[in-house]
């Protein structure tokens, strides 16, 4: 008779590696939810910050020292289709060039602005950039084109939640700017899920924002705030009443250093 295996031995080979499969597939199926969660966390931040570093270059590439280009900065709340009224931005900068003949064109025109897409798949508002004027961004591709095409709106993101932009003015900020360039801008930018105000409008928490200061002109000369004379002498004056009283004390006593031997 030839030795073989009976059928209670194949059952229970056949359920402890039925177990050891189901162990390593619950371990495999944890690691790469982990490795997901980790790759979405950078994702959320990447993303804002890549949008951010893009209007600093083209404020950069726009505005100079000396230059006369103008800026204008409007902030409003956008309604959704879900009915959430989420704060909105619209930023541009523009510069102009007179021809012989005295009459200005545009040389170049650059728009940030959030908007409700009602064809957009993604809760929130849509971050569309639009370059337009003389000076083209892309000799190569926008030479052949018509003016109306140079002047299209092109979505950057989607599922933005909070847009805002200020322009800083010492403890506050201003929410609406039309002139000559400021010494700086503050732009505010968000995916989080909102959450509802009293007042009916819709915020994100603070953690959740990506805030970017922009210098507008960073070779322009800063002024420090100095102390006054009368602040220096007084600050000269504690010193010196601090040097006389401390030069001014008396020694201890023997009598002291005697205890304080004995003790």
């Amino acid at each position: 008779m030839r030795l073989g295996f009976s059928l209670a031995e194949v059952l229970a080979a056949m359920t402890i590696g039925a177990m050891v499969v189901v162990a390593v597939l619950a371990i495999y199926n944890r690691a790469e939810q982990s490795a997901n969660a980790v790759l979405s966390k950078i994702d959320e931040s990447q993303l804002p910050r890549e949008v951010l570093q893009y209007i600093v270059e083209d404020l950069d590439n726009m505005i100079s020292s000396g230059s006369d280009a103008k800026v204008t900065i409007q902030n409003k709340v956008e309604s959704t289709a879900g009915g959430k009224l989420i704060p909105a931005a619209r930023l541009s900068f523009t510069r102009t060039i007179t021809d012989s003949r005295g009459k200005e064109h545009i040389f170049e025109e650059v728009i940030w602005q959030s908007s409700y897409n009602i064809e957009s798949l993604a809760e929130g508002l849509v971050l569309y950039r639009s370059r337009s004027g003389i000076n083209l961004e892309d000799k190569v591709l926008q030479e052949n084109k018509y003016d109306w095409e140079r002047e299209l709106f092109v979505p950057i993101c989607s599922g933005v939640t909070y847009f805002n932009i200020s322009v800083p003015s010492g403890d506050n900020f201003v929410e609406r700017w039309d002139g000559t360039p400021p010494t700086g801008i503050v732009v505010t930018l968000s995916f989080a899920e909102p959450f509802k105000n009293v007042d009916g409008s819709y915020d994100v928490p603070e953690e959740e924002k990506f805030t970017r200061t922009i210098a507008i002109d960073r070779t322009r000369k800063i002024q420090f705030d100095i102390p006054g004379a009368q602040a220096g002498a007084k600050v000269q004056s504690q010193s010196k009443e601090a040097d006389a009283s401390n030069s001014g004390e008396k020694e201890p006593s023997k009598t002291t250093n005697t205890r304080g031997k004995r003790e």
